[in-house]
C-alpha cells in the first residue's frame, strides 16, 4: 500500500495535533516497543512515535524497521519524530 500525495497531506493535518504514543529510548527497538507500537496503529491508525538515535542514520534505521515491522506507511518524519500509518479495515478513521 503506497499512499498518494494527497493521503500523505491528509494525513499530516491529522497527524499535527497528536502527540507521541510511543517512545523509543536507549534500548533501542526493542521486542516491547514493537508489540507497543502493534497495539498503537492497530487501535489508532495514525501515530507518533519518537525516536532517540545517536545520529541520523541510526534513526533513519530505526523508522524504516518500525515501519516494514508494523506493515505502515511513513507519513512523515521530523527531527526525531515518525508518523505512521496502517489502514484499519474494522475501523477506517482516516480513509
Amino acid at each position: 500500500m503506497s499512499l498518494s500525495n494527497q493521503q500523505k497531506k491528509k494525513l499530516k493535518s491529522h497527524a499535527h495535533d497528536l502527540k507521541p504514543v510511543v517512545r523509543v529510548g536507549q534500548s533501542g527497538l526493542t521486542d516491547t516497543v514493537l508489540d507497543e507500537i502493534e497495539l498503537a496503529i492497530e487501535h489508532h491508525e495514525l501515530i507518533k512515535v519518537k525516536v532517540s538515535a545517536a545520529n541520523r542514520d541510526d534513526k533513519k534505521t530505526m523508522i524504516q524497521k518500525i515501519a516494514d515491522q508494523s506493515r505502515s506507511e511513513i507519513v512523515q518524519t521530523i527531527g526525531f519524530t515518525a508518523v505512521f500509518y496502517r489502514e484499519n479495515t474494522d475501523k477506517k478513521v482516516y480513509s
